[in-house]
């Protein structure tokens, strides 16, 4: 029996971010390659989460720094382990490697966080972007434990590109696995509505995230002022989950500045509005709203970093723009323009098929893991530096782990004692 262990940041929410839908994709491969899948995190499970024993997958609750873990996996006993997120196989990775040592460690990106962070410091200072990244702490964590890993999946070519030449990550521990998009996902933009049913702009992204708080600002005091200005009866509605008081603090009806919170259904929402007004000004990784984006033919303006990983030699289903007033004069155009609007949402379509259909990347991913299988131990032996890496982290963790586990132990203890 094939086990695979998924050890999450959260638990997926497909409804609140892309990273939700990430998730979901690589667990349905998996469960076409016939894999058991136990899903584990140590995070409270909420409302918004997906059910995801609907599709055969286990779950289970488990706990950081507590050897309960080891028995854990021990009874598991998984062929491989995919972390969500760097962070997690900090926590847990050492742990794998003292009770299964055999087990396949994947490590699934999602993004490069040092990489969104670094660019959200460089708008703030004249430093440069790559002195930044060597300089950043989070770059050293989230590389080394890409090294630490048999495989890592990265999102963007452009990350891709970045940790192959900037940072001389070797090619076979470092696999391109954008998002994997069925013909039936694809297709569904054929039957979208039409210019003449859509009316206003949108702008949705989930609050717990740095860049999307940041991009409702933007265009809440700088562009659409000035949309407005141009388009009186127009309105720009924003969504998005976890949204807090400072984001509905900004709806002002009199301004067409309408703010919803989340949305239960993306589709729903993105079939109404005309155009995604998205001026990104950092991040990593794919944004996902454009590829929602796409499915539901809405034309968008954003910027190079909300088209980034997506567009091909500069093609893109609107326009991408390098200034705010670019993005007012565009979004203004392709709003207004019906020929140039319906043009924009058939080459969506078109790049979801060329870019992002997943048959065009399991293949590839299939024989990836065949290969590891066959030649784990050779594989291990050519990737020195990951072998350095896990012997210091594992030493230092392995300490710092126990130190907390007697910690907590001795809080309980007294708390026994006492009651």
């Amino acid at each position: 029996m094939k086990n695979l262990l998924v050890i999450g940041y959260v638990w997926p929410e497909p409804t609140s971010s892309a990273a939700g839908s990430r998730m979901l994709q690589l667990l349905k491969f998996f469960l076409n390659e016939k894999y058991t899948i136990t899903f584990a995190t140590t995070t409270a499970q909420s409302q918004h989460a997906f059910d995801l024993e609907k599709i055969g997958v286990k779950t289970a609750k488990i706990e950081l720094n507590n050897a309960s873990f080891d028995e854990f996996l021990k009874k598991i006993d998984p062929e491989i382990v995919l972390f969500d997120r760097f962070m997690i196989e900090e926590q847990y990775g050492w742990r794998v490697d003292a009770i299964c040592p055999e087990a396949i460690k994947i490590l699934d990106t999602e993004d490069l966080h040092f990489l969104r962070n670094t660019r959200k410091k460089a708008l703030n200072t004249e430093a440069e972007l790559q002195d930044l990244m060597l300089n950043s702490d989070l770059a050293k964590r989230e590389i080394a434990s890409i090294y630490r890993c048999d495989l890592s999946l990265i999102i963007s070519e452009v990350e891709m590109e970045l940790l192959r030449s900037f940072f001389k990550i070797p090619a076979k521990i470092i696999e391109y696995l954008p998002y994997l998009l069925e013909t039936e996902e694809i297709d569904k933009a054929d039957n979208s509505a039409s210019f003449d049913d859509r009316q206003d702009f949108m702008f949705i992204g989930n609050f717990l995230h740095e860049p999307n708080w940041q991009t409702t600002l933007l265009l809440k005091q700088k562009i659409w002022p000035k949309i407005k200005q141009k388009l009186p009866e127009a309105k720009l509605h924003i969504y998005g989950a976890y949204a807090s008081d400072k984001v509905y603090q900004l709806q002002n009806k009199k301004e067409g500045f309408l703010v919803h919170g989340r949305a239960e259904s993306v589709d729903e929402v993105m079939q109404k509005q005309r155009i995604l007004l998205a001026p990104i000004q950092f991040g990593a990784g794919l944004k996902g709203k454009m590829i929602d984006a796409m499915q539901n033919g809405i034309p968008s303006v954003t910027t190079a970093i909300g088209a980034e990983g997506i567009s091909e030699e500069n093609h893109w289903n609107g326009f991408i723009c390098s200034s705010d007033a670019e993005i007012i004069e565009k979004a203004l155009q392709i709003y207004t323009d019906k020929d140039l609007w319906i043009a924009k949402q058939a080459l969506g379509k078109a790049i979801l098929k060329s870019r992002f259909s997943a048959e065009d990347f399991t293949t590839s991913f299939q024989q990836k893991l065949i290969d590891l299988k066959t030649n784990l131990s050779k594989h291990r032996s050519k990737n020195f530096t990951g072998s350095m890496l896990k012997f210091h982290n594992n030493r230092s963790t392995y300490f710092m782990s126990k130190f907390i586990e007697e910690k907590e132990k001795n809080k309980s203890n007294e708390h026994n004692t006492r009651t």
